[in-house]
């Protein structure tokens, strides 16, 4: 099992840049395809990225398409999420997930393929 811990949230004005990064804890991150999901007060948790075990593939959702970029250091055991160009839509907790399943080789693509989350980090953009 992977304990997932997010940081580098925060307030940031319109059309800047924040990264965020997830460091998990256990031997079996690597083998774990991951993601990004975020979730506003009152809706549903929305998918923002994934990722292969190896970093060699990745998925956007088309609102963050051009602007977000995930990565992932498997010598780390951490997953990042570059996010450029934020405008206040972006506004939200962003969590960091695991595949459902260690050993899975799709790269995630929606928020049921994730199965295990982090507790989320705040990420403000203002207008």
């Amino acid at each position: 099992q992977v304990h997932l811990v997010e940081s580098g949230g925060g307030l940031v004005q319109a059309g800047g840049s924040l990264k965020l990064s997830c460091a998990a804890s256990g031997r079996t991150f690597r083998h774990y395809a991951m993601g990004w999901s975020r979730q506003v007060p009152g809706k549903e948790r929305q998918f923002v990225a994934g990722i292969s075990r190896s970093g060699g593939g990745t998925y956007y959702a088309d609102s963050v398409k051009g602007r977000f970029t995930i990565s992932r250091d498997n010598a780390k055991n951490t997953v990042y999420l570059q996010m450029n160009s934020l405008n206040p839509e972006d506004t939200a907790v962003y969590y960091c997930a695991t595949a459902v399943a260690v050993g899975a080789v799709r790269v995630p693509e929606r928020i049921t393929d994730f199965g295990a989350w982090g507790r989320g980090t705040q990420v403000t953009v203002s207008s």
